[in-house]
C-alpha cells in the first residue's frame, strides 16, 4: 500500500498511540420508537429519543443507532461486492481510478500524495448525475455534472450499492429531521437543502498494515457535509476525539448499528451547539478491514450560514454564509492537485469575536 513518509513518523502530533484504552462512551441509541409502526403512536418514547439524539450531538457530536431500519441484507450484499471488487488485481481496479476529471471511482494510498493513509477507496455519487459547480472560483458560475465509474467485475456491485444508497437515504434524512426537532425546529426544517443533494458513498477497505505504529488508515480529520452514517465491521478501528479533554476514544463496533457523525454543515447550521469532531481510523496487523461511510451532502447551491430561528443579539452567528458546491469542489480538487492555500475549512468562514 505505498511506504510511510518518514516525516509522518516524526510528527508526534499525528503519530498513532500505541496504547488507547477501548471503552463504550458514544451514546448508543434505540431507533425503534421512531421506525416501528407499532410504537410511532407514543409521543413520550420520540421525545425520549429526540432528547438521546441531541444530548449526544451536543456532547459527542457521534452516536450509535440500532433498530434502525435499514434493511440489513442489503448492506450484506454491498459488503460481499466490495470484497469482491477490493480483491480484484490492482491493474483491474485502476482501470476506474479517479483523477481530476473523474473525481468518482477507485484510488488507493500508493497514488495520493497522503501516503500516511493505508487504505484503498471506491466512491459513488448516490444521484447521478450529481450537479456541482464546474471550479471553486467564486466568480465562475458555470455547473458541471459528476458521473459514476463502475466496475466491469464483480458485475453486481452497482445495483446492490444503489440499492444500499436508497436505503441509508432514509435513514440519514430521518436522523436530521430527529435532530432538528432536538433542536426545536420543525421536522422538515432541513429537507430543502438535501432536493438535489451531492451526496456520496464510499467503500473502504484497510488491508493488515505490517508497521501499524506507524500508520494511520485514515488521518483525524473532520467530515464537511452535514451527516455520516458508517457502516464498519467487527475488526474496528475508528477513534472518536472526546470534546471534554481531547482524549481519542477507540468506537467499539455493535452488531448491526450505523455509527452516525454530525459534518461542518451541522456544526454552522447550529451556530455550534452541535458541533463535528475530529475522528480516525486505526490500523491492524493481522486483520483487514472494511467499512461504508455514507455522506450526507446537501445541493451544490446550498448556501452554509448559522440558521436564522437559532442565532439573535446573545447568540450573534459566528459564521460567515459559505456556497457548499464551492466549498466542497475546492476540497475535492485538493485530492488531485497541490494547491496554492491551505484545504479550505469552515474556520476560514469564521467571524472574529
Amino acid at each position: 500500500m505505498g511506504e510511510v513518509d518518514p516525516a509522518f513518523i516524526q510528527d508526534p502530533d499525528h503519530r498513532p498511540k500505541l496504547s488507547i484504552t477501548e471503552v463504550e462512551g458514544i451514546p448508543l441509541i434505540d431507533l425503534t420508537p421512531i421506525i416501528s409502526p407499532d410504537s410511532i403512536s407514543d409521543p413520550k418514547a420520540i421525545e425520549v429519543v429526540v432528547r438521546e439524539i441531541g444530548n449526544a450531538c451536543r456532547d459527542w457530536g457521534f452516536f450509535q443507532v440500532i433498530n434502525h431500519g435499514v434493511v440489513l441484507d442489503k448492506l450484506r450484499k454491498t459488503e460481499t461486492a466490495a470484497r469482491k471488487f477490493f480483491a480484484l488485481p490492482l491493474e483491474e481496479k485502476r482501470k476506474i481510478r479517479r483523477g481530476e476529471k473523474s473525481v468518482l471511482g477507485y484510488y488507493d494510498s500508493e497514488r495520493t500524495k497522503n501516503v500516511r493513509d493505508w487504505k484503498e477507496v471506491f466512491d459513488f455519487t448516490v444521484e447521478e448525475p450529481t450537479l456541482v459547480p464546474a471550479s471553486p472560483d467564486p466568480e465562475d458560475k458555470e455547473e458541471t455534472e459528476w458521473y459514476n465509474q463502475w466496475p466491469e467485475h464483480p458485475p453486481e456491485l452497482r445495483e446492490v450499492c444503489e440499492e444500499y444508497a436508497r436505503e441509508v437515504e432514509k435513514l440519514a434524512l430521518k436522523l436530521m429531521g430527529l435532530i432538528a426537532l432536538s433542536l426545536g425546529l420543525p421536522e422538515n426544517r432541513f429537507s430543502s437543502y438535501f432536493k438535489d443533494q451531492t451526496t456520496s458513498i464510499r467503500l473502504n477497505h484497510y488491508p493488515a498494515c505490517p508497521s501499524p505504529q506507524l500508520a494511520l488508515g485514515v488521518g483525524r480529520h473532520k467530515d464537511g457535509g452535514a451527516l455520516t452514517v458508517l457502516a464498519q465491521d467487527d475488526v474496528g478501528g475508528l477513534e472518536v476525539r472526546r470534546k471534554t479533554d481531547g482524549a481519542w476514544i477507540r468506537v467499539k463496533p455493535t452488531p448491526n448499528a450505523y455509527i452516525i457523525n454530525v459534518g461542518d454543515s451541522i456544526q454552522v447550521w447550529t451556530n455550534e451547539k452541535y458541533q463535528s469532531v475530529e475522528h480516525r481510523v486505526m490500523v491492524n496487523s493481522e486483520k483487514e478491514r472494511f467499512s461504508i461511510p455514507y455522506f450526507l451532502n446537501p445541493s451544490h447551491y446550498t448556501i452554509i450560514k448559522p440558521l436564522e430561528e437559532l442565532i439573535n443579539e446573545q447568540n450573534l452567528a459566528k459564521y460567515r454564509p459559505y456556497s457548499w458546491g464551492k466549498f466542497m469542489t475546492n476540497r475535492k480538487l485538493s485530492n488531485f492537485k497541490k494547491l496554492n492555500v491551505e484545504n479550505i475549512q469552515i474556520h476560514h468562514f469564521r467571524v472574529s469575536e
